[in-house]
């Protein structure tokens, strides 16, 4: 009896020790769950480098989580999958999740320049603040003459040549902010300033997704010769640097001999340019101005380009969309074209507006976020440095804010009385202090040119030599970050005598 009670006492008091000492041990991080890492270099082959929205969403499925977790070589990171968690990281903790990850790779290829994928400090500070002066709401109306003129110049093109619809999207993109940003008209798509960028972010983007380069891990590798076996990526990057150089310091030259020769037309830099010969400029405030000018026209003309091909997509395969749209602007218009003053009155353009960006994001992973200091949310903990991807196309496509996720419809915008809701919010944007600041000009660009395509063609399916329908495949072009619908055969018509009329006479007035 006395040795049972005796041991009893013994076990009791180890049982409270073994307490005592698991209480004072650090308890492992709990990480929001993703797949199991493999020793050392964890999960860096789990990461995709392709359909990245896709995967990650997948992975949301199979751990049963809205926020999942993965660890490469050391670096975490953390994919929010729903809007309420990017909510709540992203915009209203937007102090600890505004930074950028810290990639070598930038300055390998010369993007050290981009405002978007500048680090959260001082010299973002000061460009950010520039940039909201120049692209906020009230100045958008500086740039009205421009968009009106530009897209007008791709009705014409489309209506000559309505088979390369693909070379005038391009136009468009690329010319606006050329325009805008130096005062520079681009003649063609040939022009070496677009051929330039082009070539400079098909090659680069996709190296900022994760485990896409070990340079971004291990920043020692920078420096390791281009001649040495295995280190051929650094030509690849050579080449990015050389032609990003280009595309930065082409457009500004021409608009200081231009300034030089009195040809300037007014644009952000030339304005600059003449407030400097006037009043006087800091190196600061030209170099923040450069890197402006540089950011808004890769950023545009990217995502324009990708937005203005899916609502081609969207129109050819969805003729009933189409034809209530045009109903709609017919009764605004009449026999002219629309212009920014008709967007109030177009509530179901709007609505297509909308709608096409939810369905098919530009940047359907926006680009990552760092945070800056530790961070628990939920039950989980996310370790300072953590780089965190906001994966817009799986909140766009969340069935229970978004029924019928994959259907176009731009009904789905409109209240039960058929007024258009005020949520007005475009995750393809982003988060946070993030956001794009251009987004007031994408949005007037995006809304004019699906206004007055929709006001002057018919789009739909082309038809093979029999007569035939030709299918038009859902499939996009993946860059990493960025996608792109890939080509596809239709038939753009304008839909009457007088509509063809009305482009040619636009022309006219704009020659």
């Amino acid at each position: 009896m006395y040795t049972l009670l005796s041991l009893s006492i013994t076990s009791s008091v180890a049982l409270l020790f073994w307490k005592y000492v698991m209480s004072k041990k650090p308890q492992r991080p709990y990480y929001p769950p993703g797949p199991k890492p493999m020793p050392i270099i964890g999960n860096f082959f789990d990461l995709p480098t392709k359909d990245l929205a896709n995967v990650y969403l997948e992975w949301g499925r199979k751990y049963n989580s809205s926020i999942v977790h993965a660890i490469a070589l050391g670096s975490h990171v953390v994919v929010v999958n729903k809007l309420e968690d990017a909510a709540e990281l992203l915009d209203r903790r937007a102090p600890k999740y505004s930074d950028r990850p810290e990639y070598p790779i930038l300055k390998l290829m010369g993007w050290e320049h981009n405002v978007a994928l500048m680090r959260y400090g001082e010299g973002w500070f000061y460009r950010r603040k520039i940039a909201h002066q120049i692209f906020r709401k009230e100045s958008v109306k500086n740039y009205h003459n421009v968009l009106l003129e530009k897209v007008h110049a791709m009705l014409y093109g489309i209506l000559k040549s309505p088979e390369q619809f693909d070379q005038h999207n391009r136009m468009l993109s690329v010319s606006i902010p050329m325009k805008t940003m130096y005062g520079y008209d681009v003649e063609s798509i040939d022009d070496p300033f677009v051929t330039g960028a082009d070539k400079s972010v098909t090659l680069g983007l996709e190296f900022l997704v994760p485990n896409a380069s070990l340079i971004n891990t291990f920043p020692i590798l920078a420096s390791v010769p281009a001649w040495l076996p295995g280190a051929s990526v650094h030509k690849l990057f050579a080449e990015v640097q050389q032609l990003t150089n280009e595309v930065f310091r082409v457009p500004m030259d021409w608009a200081k001999t231009s300034m030089i020769e009195g040809t300037a037309v007014s644009s952000v830099f030339t304005e600059f340019l003449e407030r400097k010969n006037t009043v006087g400029a800091s190196a600061e405030e030209e170099a923040a101005i450069a890197d402006i000018a540089y950011t808004a026209y890769g950023g545009a003309t990217d995502t324009t380009t990708s937005v203005t091909g899916s609502f081609l997509y969207y129109m050819a395969i969805n003729p009933g969309i189409q034809a209530k749209a045009q109903r709609e602007i017919d009764g605004i218009v009449g026999n002219r074209l629309p212009d920014f003053s008709d967007r109030p009155n177009m509530p179901y353009v709007e609505a297509i507006y909308r709608e096409i960006l939810r369905s098919s994001p530009p940047v359907p992973m926006s680009f990552p976020h760092r945070l800056m200091e530790d961070d628990h949310y939920k039950e989980y903990f996310i370790p300072k440095g953590t780089i965190v991807f906001p994966n817009i196309w799986a909140m766009t496509h969340e069935e229970s804010v978004y029924p019928e996720p994959f259907t176009f419809k731009p009904e789905r915008f409109f209240d039960e009385n058929g007024k258009l809701r005020d949520e007005d919010r475009i995750l393809a944007f982003g988060f946070g202090r993030r956001v794009c600041v251009g987004e007031q000009v994408a949005s007037a660009t995006v809304w004019l040119t699906i206004a007055s395509i929709l006001a002057t063609f018919n789009i739909g399916k082309a038809r093979d030599s029999s007569g035939n329908e030709i299918p038009i495949g859902d499939e996009y072009d993946d860059f990493g970050l960025l996608v792109y619908k890939k080509h596809f055969e239709c038939s753009i018509t304008p839909r009457s005598r007088d509509h063809h009329q009305l482009i040619e006479a636009v022309n006219t007035s704009n020659a």
